[in-house]
């Protein structure tokens, strides 16, 4: 965390303060675009899709959530004073909810479209993303871990329950990956 932080090339800081601000637009831009989508074309495969990518990112936002409220770390620049932030942050450390979110979007968009240039793109963004949270000095490298874990889990589990859930319904209906 010191080394990334405390090396930083301050030419590249606006770019990362871009990579952390792209989060929010992307992951809720994503699956409304692709449920537009899927309204135009009326393609119903396409619209599970864009709800199985929301449902991703409702989990993994929740869990972020109960886990910072469990957890109440403070961030590093408050603990370490040379730890230079570049941007202030008003809640607590563990998880990284930008990184959460992330690879919440990444893997669900790559779960649903599984093709590289799909998956290649979202995971280098989404790493981009952990990457960011620690140059700007707001999160440790367990905060960015666990909310990739809890990013990419929570479209493992939205994966698992989605098959679930089209598993009780009639055989005639279409199934998210058909």
């Amino acid at each position: 965390m010191k080394k990334i932080n405390g090396n930083r090339n301050t030419n590249i800081e606006s770019g990362m303060v871009g990579i952390t601000n792209s989060v929010m637009p992307i992951s809720i831009g994503t699956p409304i675009i692709i449920y537009a989508v899927g309204l135009i074309e009326k393609d119903s495969l396409t619209k599970k899709k864009a709800l199985f990518i929301g449902e991703t990112f409702a989990a993994s936002a929740f869990v972020t959530l109960v886990l910072k409220s469990a957890t109440k770390r403070d961030r590093p620049y408050v603990t370490y004073p040379e730890i230079d932030n570049v941007v202030e942050e008003s809640s607590y450390s563990f998880p990284s909810g930008h990184t959460s979110l992330a690879f919440a979007t990444a893997t669900s968009l790559s779960m649903a479209y599984p093709k590289w240039y799909v998956i290649a793109p979202s995971f280098l963004w989404a790493g981009a993303v952990g990457y960011s949270r620690m140059y700007l000095g707001v999160h440790y490298p367990t905060d960015v871990l666990a909310g990739a874990i809890v990013g990419s889990g929570s479209a493992f589990l939205c994966y698992k329950l989605n098959k679930w859930i089209n598993k009780k319904r009639a055989p005639h209906q279409k199934k998210l990956w058909e």
